[in-house]
């Protein structure tokens, strides 16, 4: 909270507070505010805290009481958040059917603005008692407001003091506005109407100007709902194309947004955001699982678990005088029956992993399409970082010709993501030496994604025969190569192999195989 001189109106808006939390349910927001020095709009939302703007307020009040002026602006503010957008993933839902219909970034943030202020006042003209109406009825008004407000007109049956519009509003009041479901057609069908007055608004220079009501921006979103929102519209469209070119309308608000609060969205602080990174980073996020630590081993040392009956030949050594009465009697002596000792091994908890990934001309880009290779190796380094292990990486196409990327044990989320994307494209060998740079005495977990059409393949599995690291090999798709590999491994019991061959397979085969080798933290 910022410190701020006290308002005349502190008291009668915590009043009506009260009285509007009670009819939303009493939503986990913060108390209102007020500011002097907002003029432009009537009111503003930052992280959940909803600010009215006093001269607005004032100006308002000249035509109803200051009473009805302040309980229509917090009813429009609060159904934003209990209502519409509800969330930041339906608000990038919403954009983007926007944005397919009006292909102009700033034309589809205004539609998005204006539909989703339609929802949530129709929300409390319908389920609420609210004065909106009659705030709305001697407010200033510029062409699309006007608009929108012959179409509250026409679908609350109330006067708001506008005229004309009357083809535009009977094509807008056949939306369902309150049906959710319904929501990104309803929108697609809203900015197709409204297409012609947005880019009229645009040419003229005044679509720029503020919504009286204040704009929808991503500054009332907190880091953790922006955070869970991309996460969220990643698995929705399992397409890197849509997310990049959603993100990229979003840059400039997120990177805001994210330096304001000091925080970052996993790339790093004061990075550019490379969206391609962030797709997999997130979509990776939705299929983490809790990881177990490394199996108990035998240590060999003995310790005392039980009791017996001593009986005469056994060793003296033995007897526990304790619960023997301090006699030496076959049916009254007891003696320590011992067991050996289990420990984790020397890799206590969550080892460090290697990860293998081929990026070669066989496998799929993961710039243009959902390529299974990226996303099963982010699934794996998500699920080892999650767990306080060390990620290295090898990406490899043509190793011989320079087509490979070797990356050191690193725990830096954005510079592991970054080498998990980078694409070669080129032919398909790789350096033996090059994972076994990467090896360390603790023994690394070994992570191999690749369709195993690798040229010297045989190389490969001479290495892997040779290892005592436990190995997930994960191939893509079918062919004789993967053959020969599983018949090749067949009795390797430290390398466990998991076929490929739709999108739902990747988390599967990951986290199961995951889930062999550890023990849960929790």
């Amino acid at each position: 909270m910022t410190d701020r001189r006290e308002s005349k109106y502190d008291p009668l808006i915590k009043d009506i507070w009260v009285k509007v939390r009670e009819k939303h349910f009493f939503p986990e927001l913060p108390d209102p505010t007020i500011s002097e020095s907002m003029d432009r709009v009537a009111l503003e939302i930052k992280s959940k805290q909803i600010t009215l703007s006093q001269s607005f307020m004032e100006k308002a009040a000249e035509h109803l009481p200051m009473e009805n002026v302040i309980e229509a602006l917090l009813d429009h503010g609060v159904a934003h958040y209990t209502y519409c957008p509800w969330d930041f993933h339906t608000h990038l839902i919403l954009y983007q059917q926007a944005k397919k219909v009006l292909k102009d970034k700033d034309m589809a943030q205004k539609s998005t603005d204006y539909f989703m202020d339609v929802v949530a006042d129709t929300h409390c003209f319908k389920e609420k008692d609210t004065p909106i109406p009659e705030l709305y009825r001697h407010l200033d008004k510029g062409v699309m407001d006007e608009a929108i407000h012959a179409l509250y007109q026409k679908i609350w049956a109330e006067n708001l003091n506008v005229q004309g519009y009357e083809e535009l509003s009977r094509k807008l009041s056949r939306i369902p506005y309150l049906d959710r479901k319904l929501w990104p057609e309803s929108l697609y069908r809203f900015s197709k109407i409204l297409q012609g007055l947005l880019e009229s608004e645009k040419e003229s220079g005044a679509l720029n100007q503020t919504n009286p009501m204040g704009q929808n921006d991503l500054q009332r979103y907190s880091s953790e709902e922006i955070d869970q929102g991309l996460r969220e519209f990643a698995l929705t469209t399992s397409n890197p194309g849509e997310f990049k070119e959603l993100v990229k309308d979003f840059e400039e608000e997120l990177q805001e947004v994210e330096k304001e609060r000091n925080q970052n969205m996993g790339l790093g602080p004061g990075s550019p955001l490379d969206a391609n990174v962030l797709f997999y980073m997130k979509l990776a996020e939705n299929y983490s699982l809790p990881i177990k630590k490394t199996p108990l081993e035998m240590n060999g040392s003995l310790y005392p678990f039980s009791h017996s009956p001593w009986e005469v030949g056994k060793p003296f050594r033995d007897i526990d005088p304790w619960t023997s009465f301090g006699k030496v009697m076959p049916g009254i002596t007891q003696v320590w029956e011992r067991r050996e000792g289990a420990t984790f091994g020397e890799e206590e908890g969550t080892p460090d992993c290697i990860i293998v990934i081929d990026s070669s001309g066989s496998m799929t880009n993961p710039r243009q399409y959902l390529s299974y290779a990226v996303l099963g190796a982010s699934c794996a380094a998500d699920a080892y970082l999650r767990n306080d292990a060390s990620v290295a990486i090898y990406n490899f196409s043509d190793a011989n010709a320079g087509d490979r990327l070797v990356l050191d044990y690193t725990r830096d989320r954005k510079t592991i993501y970054q080498a998990v994307c980078r694409y070669f494209g080129g032919g398909t060998k790789l350096n033996v030496e090059d994972i076994k740079s990467l090896q360390r005495p603790s023994q690394p977990d070994i992570f191999i994604i690749t369709d195993m059409q690798i040229t010297n393949l045989e190389v490969l599995i001479g290495y892997l025969n040779e290892l005592e690291n436990r190995v997930t090999a994960v191939h893509i798709g079918e062919n004789k190569y993967v053959r020969h590999f599983w018949k090749s491994m067949a009795i390797r019991k430290s390398i466990s192999i998991y076929p490929v061959h739709k999108k739902e397979d990747i988390p599967k085969i990951v986290l199961g195989k995951i889930k062999e080798y550890f023990k849960s933290v929790s």
